[in-house]
């Protein structure tokens, strides 16, 4: 088991990194660039080390945590503070926002519940909800029963990504992140989760399962790079990621692949970063410094991380 200061530090900080190598080239066609190192500008013209939504509503949830035991109305709040006035976003303006979430937020400011924010439709299920989720993994630990693991991440999804088919992929990267935290090998994490997946999902989340087959029946593993797609669909997301982090032995070269997989780049690269960083950590194999060094904010999201980390801390 890791410890739970560092680990709270390389998933969050190696998910901004992640983030920040994406967003120069968000949206170009694989094979058209090449990213190998922490660079600016391009698709937002935005200055390197700079993150996007995907890491501001991630810090969103990481405040709501410290500040109360996981109040979603104040999580919405944080969304639509951070859409409206740039709240926790790098330079306090939000230059993207996906479909879904904007619709939710909408529906929170008419008065909605953040229970019924979320968009349930066949086309709600972007990646939209599988970038912010990581943090709730921190708060599985210790909890046995997977049932109440599984009821944490559907809490934290729906109020923006409420279809079973986004839940399930949550839930999927949530359970490889905390059996990862567990010290679970990254070539038998999958089995691992599998073998939990297939027993104890059923009733709603039963028949999305087949969405997810090739990484349930481990065949993600042995594809070739054109047989793995970096959409913003939640299901191909997983696929690359997952790819990526079988594919290399260290967070550099897994983060990198994830982000010259094209198209979605900046949310590959942050869930990438987010389960590179769980798994590799701070050492030698680890998330390079000087990319930290480069992240706009990066004290801020330091001292976050200790907060967090102190406070789950107590709990666990």
């Amino acid at each position: 088991m890791k410890q739970m200061s560092e680990a709270v530090y390389s998933t969050i900080l190696g998910g901004a990194v992640g983030d920040a190598l994406g967003v120069p080239v968000e949206f170009r066609k694989r094979d058209t660039f090449k990213i190998t190192d922490m660079i600016g500008y391009g698709t937002y013209d935005q200055p390197p080390g700079t993150w996007s939504d995907d890491t501001s509503m991630t810090l969103c949830l990481v405040e709501t945590l410290i500040e109360t035991e996981g109040d979603t109305r104040l999580l919405m709040q944080k969304f639509s503070n951070w859409e409206s006035d740039g709240y926790l976003a790098p330079y306090n303006h939000c230059f993207d926002i996906g479909r879904t979430t904007m619709e939710a937020i909408s529906s929170f400011r008419e008065g909605k519940h953040p229970d019924e924010c979320g968009g349930f439709r066949e086309d709600d299920n972007g990646n939209g909800s599988l970038m912010r989720i990581a943090p709730v993994v921190f708060l599985t630990v210790g909890i046995e029963d997977f049932n109440l693991r599984l009821k944490l991440v559907e809490k934290f999804s729906k109020v923006t990504h409420a279809h079973a088919r986004s839940i399930l992929g949550c839930i999927i990267y949530i359970e490889i992140l905390y059996q990862l935290y567990l010290g679970c090998e990254k070539n038998n994490v999958l089995f691992v989760v599998a073998d939990i997946i297939n027993s104890m999902i059923n009733d709603k989340y039963e028949k999305e399962k087949p969405h997810y087959a090739r990484i349930l029946n481990g065949s993600i593993c042995n594809l070739d790079i054109k047989d793995i797609r970096s959409s913003g669909y939640i299901v191909e997301t997983l696929e690359a990621l997952l790819w990526c982090l079988l594919k290399h032995d260290n967070f550099q070269d897994t983060v990198l692949e994830a982000v010259n997989l094209g198209y979605d780049t900046d949310t590959t690269g942050i869930v990438a970063g987010s389960m590179a960083g769980m798994y590799y950590g701070l050492g030698k194999k680890g998330i390079p410094e000087k990319w930290i060094k480069k992240l706009a904010k990066y004290k801020m999201i330091e001292k976050m991380c200790r907060k967090f980390a102190d406070k789950i801390e107590i709990y666990t």
